[in-house]
């Protein structure tokens, strides 16, 4: 062999220690693999810290009153007791109380939906004067808690004589400035040439809003809709101040008075009862949880 063929084999041939990995690319793996480590942790705990009361919850719904004593608590009971439930469900009338439930909030959703659709549609895509006053005293109303105006609106709902009834409960809420701000955002990052495009075929206004906008926003509307029902199926302290008649109210109003039986608290009964009043709103939740999603992903592509 040559002189210039060695010479060329040691130029081109592969260099001594080229296939290990350097110390930094070594640090550079450890340090991605400890960042992807410590993020699944903290996870994990955001997980158990949201998931270990519903946990405690449904464990105490199946123990026995002296059980729910023992300390340290024992997550797993020996033996369930089922009947627990059947307790709380006869302790009054609770099919009455759940379907007061589902009526408020279904009733203050539908009428949520007919105000702040044409509401988000008009701040969106309409120039009026005054629009930004109107808009910015919208979103003021977002700084008021409810807590602060039931005294006037229960005196207006008692000149019309609504108190004790559903509408006291549903009209109170038929609109809402949030779900105005959510969905206006989304209809201002819709094409304005779909818009264009639609009245150019002498399409009317309310046809574009709810053929165009409203399914493209579909998402946005389904997160918004989980929020309210989550909201006002869970809401304590308005039917509490606006009925006193046990046919009208709500169920967390009925769960409340599953309090003490022969002066010691039933803490078994009333977290069967805490787990009557969650499951409809885990199954809403996992209903729209994959619109959820596409409402986050649509809102960060933008």
């Amino acid at each position: 062999m040559s002189r210039n063929d060695a010479g060329l084999r040691t130029t081109v041939g592969p260099a001594r220690g080229a296939g290990r990995p350097t110390a930094a690319g070594r640090f550079r793996f450890v340090l991605a693999a400890a960042l992807r480590i410590a993020n699944y942790a903290c996870m994990l705990l955001i997980v158990c810290a949201f998931a270990l009361p519903f946990a405690w919850m449904i464990s105490t719904s199946l123990k026995t009153l002296p059980e729910t004593m023992i300390f340290p608590p024992e997550w797993i009971p020996d033996h369930p007791v089922w009947s627990n439930y059947t307790v709380a469900w006869n302790s009054g009338p609770f099919p009455k109380y759940l379907l007061n439930s589902f009526f408020v909030s279904a009733g203050i959703l539908a009428l949520q939906m007919l105000t702040i659709i044409p509401a988000a549609y008009a701040f969106a895509r309409f120039r009026f004067p005054g629009r930004g006053l109107l808009f910015g005293l919208v979103m003021a109303t977002l700084m008021i808690p409810p807590q602060l105006i039931f005294l006037p609106v229960y005196l207006m709902l008692s000149d019309w004589k609504l108190l004790n009834t559903h509408l006291a409960l549903i009209l109170p809420f038929a609109s809402s400035a949030f779900g105005i701000f959510l969905l206006r955002q989304s209809f201002l990052q819709t094409a304005g040439e779909l818009i264009e495009a639609a009245r150019l075929d002498h399409a009317p206004e309310w046809k574009i809003m709810l053929r165009i906008m409203a399914p493209l926003a579909r998402p946005v509307l389904a997160t918004f809709a989980l929020f309210s029902f989550i909201s006002h199926w869970n809401d304590y302290f308005w039917p509490l101040v606006m009925t006193t008649n046990e046919s009208v109210r709500t169920l967390p109003l009925g769960i409340a008075k599953i309090r003490e039986t022969e002066g010691t608290a039933t803490w078994n009964v009333l977290m069967a009862a805490n787990v009557m009043l969650a499951v409809p709103v885990l199954i809403a939740f996992f209903a729209a949880q994959r619109h959820i999603i596409r409402a986050f992903v649509h809102g960060g592509i933008k």
